[in-house]
């Protein structure tokens, strides 16, 4: 067992508090839904003080079910699930669900704050012992059983105040490097939007002669082809390897270099399967979510599927990096044509007709140009932003574990020892007579 800050003393969860758990009162009772009882689900745990709850209960729920009210200043813990280890201080009495386990403080033993910080501290160590089962789970035991460095109370204060102020600041941060990928993607934008209107080059055009774009579509600069699906129940028509068979979920990557599937030589001949070379451009024309409209490249020969569109650009009119930007700075222009009902769709005709604004050969290489320049820069930045996000990361549990190691605050050799505090608290309860248990209220009374 590690060493303690002199002052300090092991403990256990148990220790510290009065642990118990809630209930769900009956759905098929909707005499106990919608009364005024807050009732908290683990899902809503998470914020450092809960004030309200999504639903509530009832007097006639508290009493015909395992659910409790517990006093404001309880400490939240999630047990179950996605949610296990999320933790709160509950802000007002309410009654909470099965899921939680929570724990009522003994009153000059712990600080609600510094419990909640603790717990806090543990949220991991929670979710590598819930695992093992289907569904990771602690259990009231282990909770009470965990072991807890306890500090001297006083010193629980200054421990807690200064995690509030650092960690408040640590968020601050957080949600300030959050804002600056937005940023990044609309710059991204701007970039395609003046880069295929004209305004990116402005300058280029004043110094080398003006030469007049030329209003045109996906059509005129390029073949326009798309692929199918070869019958999945024929077992010749799909190997382990062979020719890459693209479908439109792989338009996400820039370059396409590898596949998931590979067709062989019977699919593309019973099929009529048209193999496309490296630097073919496809356009997503169905899919979920954001896929519909995305423009990807191969970086290889492949075979598509049917829900991609196949450009493949002519050099002598275009380059194929500057019908890419154009594609891709019209991305939502695209997804606007897109017809059907659930899943609206694009189609090859829609592809082919697609507007492109069109400089000439020697002004689109000064597009590339100065956009790969600049996206450059962007990716320079993105990769310095997520290295501060991943150390803004790590200062949240770095905070917390120096906190209880007794290296956040100094010590003072005045405050009065922890371990005079759960003696006093043993004595208390050796003094106190024993209290009868109902299943209304947790609210039993933890003063020493």
């Amino acid at each position: 067992m590690k060493s303690l800050p002199i002052g300090w003393t092991h403990a256990k969860l148990g220790d510290l508090a009065l642990w118990g758990s809630g209930g769900t009162p009956s759905r098929s009772n909707p005499a106990f839904f919608g009364g005024g009882i807050p009732w908290i689900k683990t899902g809503e745990l998470g914020p450092r003080v809960l004030m309200s709850t999504e639903e509530h209960i009832t007097e006639d729920a508290l009493a015909q079910s395992s659910a409790k009210l517990f006093p404001a200043g309880s400490i939240a813990l999630a047990m179950y699930g996605a949610t296990i280890g999320k933790t709160s201080i509950i802000g007002i009495p309410a009654a909470t669900n099965q899921a939680c386990a929570v724990g009522i403080p003994y009153k000059g033993i712990v600080t609600g704050e510094y419990l909640y910080h603790y717990l806090g501290s543990q949220k991991e160590a929670f979710i590598f012992a819930g695992q093992g089962g289907a569904q990771p789970n602690i259990s009231q035991a282990v909770v009470k059983a965990w072991p807890a460095p306890l500090a001297p109370l006083a010193e629980q204060t200054r421990i807690a105040d200064k995690l509030d102020t650092v960690l408040t600041r640590v968020d601050a941060c957080r949600d300030r490097l959050a804002r600056v990928a937005p940023l990044l993607k609309r710059f991204r934008q701007s970039v395609l939007a003046a880069a295929t209107s004209g305004r990116l080059t402005e300058d280029w055009r004043d110094e080398n002669g003006r030469v007049d774009w030329i209003a045109t579509n996906v059509e005129s600069v390029s073949h326009v082809g798309t692929g199918s699906t070869p019958l999945r129940s024929n077992p010749d028509y799909f190997s382990l390897t062979g020719v890459p068979w693209i479908t439109s979920g792989a338009t996400s990557q820039e370059l396409i270099l590898s596949s998931d599937e590979y067709v062989t030589q019977q699919a593309i001949t019973a099929h009529r399967l048209k193999i496309y070379p490296a630097g073919t451009l496809l356009v997503a024309m169905y899919g979920e979510g954001k896929t519909r409209g995305q423009v990807s490249e191969l970086g290889m020969p492949a075979t598509i599927n049917q829900a991609c569109a196949a450009v493949i650009v002519d050099p002598k009119k275009a380059l194929v990096k500057y019908v890419k930007l154009a594609l891709q700075a019209n991305y939502l222009e695209m997804r606007v044509l897109a017809e059907g009902g659930n899943q609206p769709n694009l189609n090859l005709s829609k592809v082919k007709e697609f507007p492109l604004n069109m400089p000439g050969i020697a002004e689109q290489t000064e597009i590339i140009r100065r956009v790969e320049t600049l996206f450059a820069f962007a990716d320079r930045l993105e990769a310095r932003l997520k290295t501060a996000q991943t150390a803004a990361d790590r200062l949240t549990p770095a905070l917390l574990a120096k906190a209880f190691r007794g290296e956040l605050v100094p010590q003072d050799p005045n405050d009065e020892p922890a371990a005079e505090l759960l003696k006093r608290l043993a004595a208390s309860r050796d003094a106190a007579p024993k209290a009868k248990r109902g299943r209304r209220s947790a609210t039993a009374d933890t003063t020493p």
